[in-house]
């Protein structure tokens, strides 16, 4: 999962920031409006953790960008601003939940899983595809009930390709979904191809389909009518 943190304090943010990645999340942060629209306009998020008190506007603006952009991502407030109308007002124009300051990082992260099961598997930690099948609370992934032995960003990568099956996916996409934003600015994207060899070799292996299609000049397509 790779998510955004919109917060302006920045001992709550390496807080968050520390406490996740060591719980597998790829995080981003920005701690203001207009830094958040730049990286929302530039990157795919699968959630945001918006705080509302920001030092430039308040933070339900993000959420009529992200309405008016047509974009797709997922909203998690945190603020201190606990009143009831706060609440219903961030919930009523598009956030899928709201978490209160203050908050134990536990309890954040079972909302940030809670919301991913919801939007992306179907509100399961279990994601099967035909002889494919992925557990995400595990971390762990069988192809005709053989256990792959994958790295992390394998895994993850096969989770990417095949809630994304049937879109082509530039290589681009998948490095920052993977490695983070900071891999904009990399000359070639050249380790991925390598990723992408190793997982489809592991699948094949164990007995798979070889689902993962190249792309040739753009990136990979996940097919789901190979047979």
């Amino acid at each position: 999962m790779k998510i955004l943190i919109i917060e302006d304090n920045p001992e709550l943010t390496q807080n968050m920031v520390s406490y996740l990645q060591g719980e597998n999340i790829l995080c981003e942060t920005v701690a203001n409006l207009f830094d958040a629209q730049d990286k929302l306009l530039s990157f795919q998020y699968d959630c945001i953790v918006l705080d509302l008190m920001l030092p430039d506007g308040n933070g339900l603006e993000i959420l009529d960008f992200i309405k008016n952009k047509k974009l797709s991502t997922n909203v998690l407030i945190i603020s201190a601003k606990d009143s009831l109308d706060d609440r219903l007002k961030g919930l009523d124009e598009g956030a899928d939940d709201y978490l209160p300051k203050p908050f134990h990082l536990s309890e954040l992260l079972a909302r940030l899983r809670a919301i991913y099961r919801r939007s992306r598997l179907g509100g399961s930690d279990q994601l099967v595809f035909n002889e494919i099948s992925l557990d995400t609370a595990l971390i762990q992934v069988k192809v005709a009930e053989n256990i792959l032995d994958l790295t992390k960003k394998e895994f993850d990568l096969l989770l990417f390709f095949i809630t994304n099956k049937n879109r082509v996916i530039g290589k681009e996409a998948i490095a920052q979904h993977l490695w983070g934003d900071y891999t904009d600015d990399l000359a070639n994207f050249d380790f991925v191809y390598q990723h992408v060899k190793n997982l489809r070799k592991k699948i094949s292996q164990a007995g798979g389909n070889d689902y993962i299609k190249t792309v040739y000049g753009i990136g990979y397509k996940f097919d789901p009518n190979v047979s």
